[in-house]
């Protein structure tokens, strides 16, 4: 059995919720037993009416002790049953975990300290506490109750983001919809996804138009355009039109249980916050029990009067134990951090643990690859130069050419003039592979590529004083007709970006790249990068992270930011890895420790800022616990703390902890 904070709220049964390990079960009494997954949660309803009993049964036996005279035993009869209604569970808890070998919990605390308050009363010259001792349990009740609903409440709300997943698909088989386990559809197959239906694995859209709810996995609560051609990511919510979608991952590998497979493995990851905490713990109870009991029995026998003087060392004893247990400290430093991996995840930012989360707090340094990261990672005509014709007519002219060419420039120039049926015929169409490409188009001969191809035509080609990019030139008949250019655009939130990392104080921002220095120079000038690196192989990446590794101060972290499979190496040695979840490779992805789901590198600043708030909750839970439980502490071991306030430093300062924490949830 798990103590009570590890088991009535649900810590010792979330295993699969959010990966929660046996460290976590650990942490309230050092070593734990196994703990059985099954058992049920005690419901709330039933612990209310608990409390509600025992708290009239004690106004009853308070007000007999006061209106009858008895004696002493038949006191301790008349408050048992306030006592025993609201502290049966915490006491068989106790036994259970004492012959299991592993006593120093919560229950075992609170059980030692209230039995004793119940028996003080019959050592010589002890003080009746018969009304004190239920107080004190019905006050840890209390406590706990509270303490269940702001778990509760943290959990409901990661788990409403974690409902993304669906269970079932309508897979198309021999021309009729079947529902089925998302599980037994497979690559290939074709589903249906209806208005109002969560799309359940990632595929590609062959029929329909609609409009994609992606705000679970990006954070962006702006409806997603989709038509035939478009990725559909599974998690999105149809909004309006039917869409057949033909699958293109398992279940499994699909970016919704992906999602869920980060999140839900996220804590086990610990930060050094949590691993201080679980030593801590391991350490500070037992010790604690050994100084209660040389409270109550050294002083008695330095004095030499034991009998006179027991009775007053072992109520202090007793008040030690109450305000003893760290578990303010082992149930909110962990919530912490899984409530700001959940508010994260909010935002469409996956951070894989919490360890992670203290080295995006500690960053210092962010190196961004460029293509598909700052930029589009797609060409984009952006400029037009004709000469003796108009910029349309150039484009026309390149389209047709290129009209068969896979090439991401021939893309480009048909994505900037779509083909139409203007009756150009094209004909005698010759690739000359490194130049361009050759073809007759209306009957006239076109020649679109580089420099060399219209060298090789006979014409001289236009410098184009456009920064970075390339140029296409275009000559019709053998006589220079003009050029395009065309460049890898920069995404729109990259500016935004780069200031928002050196508002949050990183101090360096870098790019490196393998595409041209002339194009690296533009972008990093245009987006006032700190440093840039071009013409870089797989292998130069990471050699430059490391040099940049090399040149950081102790305690800060260098993030790299890449999405394709060529960064999978940088992101994996760098401190921290951040890939793009949408477009980026399944290998980066695997590689990071932190994943963008919307490719937005603004995304990041907001990443640094949820990790240093967070970190300063956890902080703040600690310094607060240990700060009041050592004072109240010292005060219990010289006499100057009553029952109540050993009360409040353990289960008040626990409610406080975890209600802070659960701030980090927002």
């Amino acid at each position: 059995m798990a103590c009570k904070h590890c088991h009535d709220h649900g810590h010792s049964h979330s295993h699969s919720h959010h990966g929660h390990d046996q460290d976590a079960d650990e942490k309230c009494c050092g070593s734990r037993p196994e703990v059985d997954e099954d058992e049920d949660d005690e419901d709330p309803s039933v612990l209310k009416r608990r409390i509600a009993l025992s708290a009239v049964l004690l106004v009853v036996a308070i007000a007999a002790q006061r209106l009858i005279e008895v004696p002493l035993w038949a006191q301790l009869v008349i408050f048992l049953p306030s006592y025993l209604v609201v502290g049966r569970e915490t006491l068989a808890e106790a036994v259970e975990n004492i012959a299991e070998g592993h006593p120093f919990d919560e229950d075992f605390l609170m059980a030692l300290a209230t039995v004793g308050a119940l028996l003080i009363g019959f050592v010589p010259g002890g003080k009746p506490m018969f009304a004190e001792a239920v107080f004190v349990m019905l006050f840890f009740q209390v406590g706990e109750l509270f303490e269940g609903i702001a778990e509760d409440r943290s959990r409901k709300s990661i788990g409403e983001l974690m409902d993304i997943r669906p269970d079932s698909a309508n897979l198309e088989r021999d021309g009729k919809v079947v529902s089925m386990h998302p599980d037994d559809v497979h690559p290939g197959d074709v589903i249906v996804v209806r208005p109002g239906e969560r799309i359940p694995l990632d595929g590609r859209v062959i029929e329909g138009r609609s409009s994609l709810n992606t705000v679970e996995l990006t954070g962006e609560s702006a409806p997603r355009d989709v038509s035939v051609g478009s990725d559909a990511i599974s998690g999105c919510i149809n909004l309006s039109g039917v869409l057949r979608i033909r699958v293109s991952k398992e279940f499994g590998d699909s970016t919704a249980s992906k999602i869920l497979d980060l999140v839900e493995n996220a804590s086990g990851s610990k930060s050094k916050s949590e691993a201080f905490i679980t030593r801590f713990a391991r350490v500070y109870t037992p010790i604690v029990v050994f100084l209660a009991i040389a409270v109550a029995l050294l002083p008695p026998l330095a004095t030499g009067d034991f009998g006179a003087n027991f009775a007053t060392w072992l109520l202090r004893a007793l008040t030690f134990l109450v305000v003893s247990c760290p578990c303010a400290l082992v149930l909110s430093v962990p919530l912490t951090f899984f409530g700001g991996i959940g508010g994260a995840s909010r935002h469409g930012i996956l951070i894989k643990g919490s360890n992670y989360m203290e080295a995006l707090a500690n960053a210092s340094t962010v190196v961004f690859d460029k293509t598909g990261t700052l930029t589009q990672g797609v060409f984009k005509v952006a400029v037009v130069h004709s000469s003796g014709l108009t910029d349309d007519e150039l484009l026309h002219l390149a389209a047709h050419v290129e009209a068969n060419s896979t090439h991401p420039i021939a893309t480009a120039l048909r994505e900037a003039h779509a083909i139409d049926d203007c009756g150009c015929s094209v004909s005698d169409v010759q690739e000359i592979a490194g130049e361009g490409v050759v073809a007759r188009v209306g009957g006239r001969s076109i020649a679109v590529g580089n420099a060399r191809l219209m060298k090789r035509m006979g014409t001289t080609p236009q410098a184009c004083h456009e920064a970075g990019g390339t140029i296409i030139h275009v000559a019709i008949d053998g006589a220079y007709a003009g050029h395009v250019h065309i460049e890898d655009i920069v995404k729109p939130d990259s500016p935004q970006a780069i200031e928002d990392l050196h508002a949050t104080g990183v101090r360096k921002t870098v790019m490196l790249t393998g595409d041209r220095e002339d194009v690296a120079r533009q972008v990093a000038s245009e987006l006032k990068i700190d440093e840039h690196h071009a013409n870089l192989l797989p292998q130069d990446k990471v050699a430059s992270v490391e040099a940049l590794l090399g040149a950081r101060s102790k305690g800060e972290a260098l993030a790299f930011v890449g999405d394709g499979i060529n960064d999978a190496p940088v992101l994996a040695r760098a401190d921290i890895g951040i890939a793009m979840g949408a477009m980026g490779s399944d290998a980066a992805i695997e590689a990071a420790d932190v994943v963008l789901m919307d490719d937005k590198p603004s995304k990041i600043a907001v990443a640094i800022r949820i990790a240093r708030r967070t970190l300063a909750i956890a902080r703040q839970n600690i310094v607060f616990a240990i700060g009041v439980k050592v004072a109240i502490l010292a005060l219990a071991a010289l006499g100057l703390a009553p029952m109540w306030l050993a009360v409040f430093g353990d289960v008040g300062v626990m409610v406080i902890c975890v209600l802070n924490a659960t701030r980090a949830l927002r």
